[in-house]
């Protein structure tokens, strides 16, 4: 029976869109049908992010949008991180809202005309620690949102979740608190799942990006003797995973590595797959700064590890980001960061100034940096690196790149991730999945423009694909 129609909102990162991906799956399960616009639905659900304090911003701001275009009578969830971290405080705050759903709570509403029987009953949702499902009413049916099936992709890549949670504990990052410690999925899940989309007749994924919070640690967690003998070990589960994925789609990327996990034996498995792009977590490069968010290296083993893989692969694509103003920073800190990127060259980077999160090691640090000086030095670091970025880009004008074309007029070589780095501004008359040799004809900014190989540059429009 047809419950009516929905649209879902997601905030944040690849991995809350995973989360999303799953939950239009359950919705549609249990009868509802995508809605066009968030005005015509019967309920609207916003995924929330709660990273830090711009992305919880950022929810709010779409939540009370979302209060005010919502039609009459439709019902208004927030689920994800933020009602997981928040739960009654931001019920309390957003009186408007019909339900803040935690990952441990009924995503139905009192009231509802659903009967408590095994067939039809409300569903719960979990998303963190095994502990949140604990205690679950017997009324109510219990899914894990790691291990749910997905609807087939709208676009011929696809993100695939690989785990959920975390054991590191940086002394910036809240997330261990409420998404729980590392529960990595069975690589049969993740394989089948893969499978289930490469092999879809209506749009066929080619592109498989892996997602985690912490990547390189997949599969350790599921191990015998998971503790001190887990961390000693030099054993990359990860590896065997990337290698049965990339026999199954043209492309697999890696997204969220651990600098200490990139062990040479991932480091070929990466290289093997064709796709020679590595996204490294370093957050900063002066060793008493990382010492201080409890984290592993130095600008030095970063900059030896990035040449290594270049002689290896010189194509080879980077992207990183980094904390400015974190509390103890000082210029000296931000002269070597600024050095480092003028050394490392990387493709891609993002920047983002220090958010002060409750419960975390660094809100209590002594030698908070003000704001302003913070953004000063963002703003000096993305200076650098968009000057370092575009001269990046322009190398690639007049070399031929395969592109996979995600949408009408725009793909992606491999040196781009979707949705977060640039793009291939294409002909229109392009297929899309289907994966084509493209001439580089002209950079623009973080894009590049392409033609057919072999066809005129004058038959690419300059602004297609936006």
């Amino acid at each position: 029976m047809r419950k009516g129609r929905y649209w879902l909102q997601t905030l944040g990162c690849p991995k809350n869109q995973v989360d999303s991906d799953k939950l239009a799956g359950l919705l549609e399960t249990d009868g509802f049908v995508p809605a066009a616009a968030p005005e015509k639905a019967d309920l609207v659900v916003v995924n929330t992010c709660a990273f830090v304090e711009a992305a919880r911003q950022e929810s709010i701001e779409a939540v009370l949008e979302l209060v005010g275009t919502r039609r009459a009578g439709a019902r208004l969830v927030v689920t994800g991180c933020m009602a997981e971290r928040y739960g009654d405080e931001l019920a309390a705050a957003l009186p408007e809202v019909d339900l803040v759903a935690g990952f441990g709570r009924p995503l139905v509403l009192p009231g509802d005309e659903r009967v408590a029987s095994d067939a039809a009953a409300p569903v719960r949702v979990a998303l963190g620690s095994p502990r949140a499902r604990a205690s679950r009413s017997p009324a109510l049916k219990s899914f894990d949102l790691l291990s749910l099936p997905r609807p087939a992709s709208a676009a011929p890549w696809a993100y695939v979740k690989v785990a959920e949670g975390c054991d590191r504990r940086c002394g910036f990052c809240a997330i261990p608190s409420f998404r729980g410690t590392q529960r990595s999925r069975p690589a049969a899940d993740v394989l089948a799942e893969v499978r289930a989309l490469a092999s879809d007749d209506a749009m066929p994924v080619r592109e498989v990006v892996l997602v985690a919070q912490d990547l390189a640690s997949y599969g350790r967690d599921r191990a015998p003797h998971h503790g001190g003998a887990r961390r000693a070990s030099r054993s990359t589960p990860l590896v065997p995973l990337v290698e049965a994925v990339a026999g199954m789609v043209r492309r697999t990327r890696l997204l969220y590595l651990y600098p200490s996990g990139l062990t040479p034996e991932l480091v070929d498995a990466v290289l093997a797959t064709g796709v020679p792009y590595f996204d490294l977590s370093l957050q900063h490069v002066a060793r008493p700064l990382l010492a201080r968010m409890r984290r592993w290296g130095d600008g030095e083993r970063f900059l030896g590890r990035i040449a290594a893989i270049r002689r290896a692969e010189p194509q080879a694509t980077f992207r990183s980001s980094f904390i400015l103003g974190y509390p103890g920073e000082t210029e000296e800190d931000h002269d070597e960061l600024l050095a480092f990127l003028d050394a490392a060259q990387l493709d891609w980077a993002g920047f983002f100034t220090f958010s002060k999160e409750a419960g975390t090691l660094a809100a209590g640090l002594e030698g908070q940096v003000a704001e302003e000086l913070a953004l000063e030095r963002l703003r000096e670091c993305v200076e650098l690196q968009d000057a370092i970025t575009a001269r990046r880009r322009d190398a690639l004008v007049g070399e031929v790149r395969e592109v996979l074309v995600d949408a009408p007029g725009r793909g992606r070589t491999v040196h781009e991730a979707p949705e977060i780095d640039g793009i291939v501004r294409l002909p229109a008359s392009l297929p899309v999945g289907s994966i084509a040799d493209v001439e580089v004809t002209a950079s623009l900014g973080v894009d590049l423009v392409g033609a057919p190989a072999g066809v005129a540059p004058a038959a690419v429009l300059p602004g297609a694909g936006r």
